[in-house]
């Protein structure tokens, strides 16, 4: 009996640092939860004019009344929908500019032939 108590009254600073590092890990991951590091670092200048564009674009909408459908439908014709326009158009994925694009396929074909010394 005595062997056990022994034992366990070992384990107590053990218990007292995890539970510690349990409490750290837990305090980072609430104040960091999206550290990104390595990210590439934008410049918000440059997307402050399309912004206010797309906002003035709203307010004009809802301070007048609702537009008409033919309105609305020859503006969503010429960008990505009536308010947005064609900003950011060119930075968005589409069949027209993702021809020459890799696929998962060919990357993850890469990537085991690469490990498995094919290439």
């Amino acid at each position: 009996m005595n062997f056990t108590r022994l034992k366990l009254s070992n384990l107590r600073p053990l218990r007292f640092v995890m539970a510690a590092l349990m409490c750290v890990m837990l305090l980072l991951s609430t104040a960091l939860p999206a550290a990104a590091i390595g990210a590439s670092k934008s410049t918000p200048e440059k997307g402050a004019a399309q912004l206010n564009e797309i906002q003035k674009n709203t307010e004009e909408l809802t301070e007048n009344n609702a537009p008409s459908k033919s309105r609305v439908v020859n503006k969503s014709n010429k960008g990505l929908n009536e308010v947005q326009g064609t900003a950011n158009a060119e930075k968005m994925n589409r069949p027209s500019n993702s021809q020459d694009a890799t696929t998962v396929e060919e990357k993850v074909e890469g990537f085991l032939d690469s490990i498995t010394g094919n290439k």
